[in-house]
């Protein structure tokens, strides 16, 4: 995994939480968002690549609005030279592309990149390492699940225009991972073309490039509203549950 480098976005303001701080820094069983994030990339992750004698990824951008980095920088200086901050654009798609940059400029190694939303505290190994094996094989790949609502269509919010097929649509979440220079060629071509993206694979897909569904965990969810955060609360309660049984057992 020597050659994956991680762009972690970190600049949103979560303005669906009804909170008095972006949701990226709300605590979450004892430490903010962010931070479990942060922990899994350059902690648990490249403990257990270690393990498994596999290498670890290149680096950590961290994609972070200039008022709050004063306050990561002692992250920065524990991981010197894992870690560096990336400024955010005004879009979701220039906040990848200044962390793409970052990453580029600072890591010769780095072939893929995978890019994380910070609201996803509850990725887990299994999912990263599944995704960007999935990445390496065809050229990019995205973390999924199979929707388990039922989803209209409506034109009008006020009526049902038709039932979509449950069985073809899946719910996507991140990492999302991509071939460092297929999509340096999709940001020019989506500048070129005008194209409206919605999320860093669609720029592959409008480029008619494949990108696998990796299927994930449907625990891999984002944090939006403040119920989310009670749901996430549950899910991390019950995984440190599961830690304590195995090791008692």
């Amino acid at each position: 995994m020597s050659n994956v480098g991680f762009v972690l976005l970190a600049g949103g303001t979560g303005s669906r939480m009804k909170a008095n701080m972006p949701k990226q820094f709300l605590i979450l069983r004892g430490k903010p968002v962010l931070h479990h994030s942060i922990d899994l990339f350059l902690e648990q992750l490249p403990a257990f690549l270690q393990s498994h004698g596999k290498g670890c990824p290149s680096k950590l951008i961290l994609v972070m609005d200039p008022m709050y980095q004063p306050e990561y920088q002692h992250f920065i200086n524990t991981y010197k030279g894992k870690m560096e901050f990336a400024n955010p654009g005004k879009e979701r798609q220039g906040s990848v592309e200044n962390g793409l940059n970052a990453l580029v400029s600072s890591s010769s190694d780095a072939e893929y990149v995978a890019v994380h939303d910070s609201a996803r505290p509850l990725v887990s190994i299994k999912e990263v390492c599944d995704v960007i094996r999935d990445a390496k094989e065809v050229g990019a790949a995205v973390l999924g699940v199979p929707c388990k609502a039922t989803i209209k269509e409506s034109d009008d919010g006020v009526f049902v225009k038709r039932t979509i097929p449950r069985s073809r649509l899946w719910e996507v979440h991140t990492p999302q991972v991509i071939r460092i220079d297929t999509l340096y060629f999709g940001f020019r071509e989506v500048e070129k073309n005008n194209w409206e993206v919605t999320d860093d694979v669609s720029i592959v897909e409008l480029l008619g490039e494949p990108v696998k569904l990796t299927k994930g965990e449907y625990t891999n969810l984002k944090i939006t509203t403040p119920e989310d955060m009670d749901v996430a609360e549950a899910i991390l309660e019950d995984r440190h549950g599961k830690k304590l049984h195995e090791v008692a057992v």
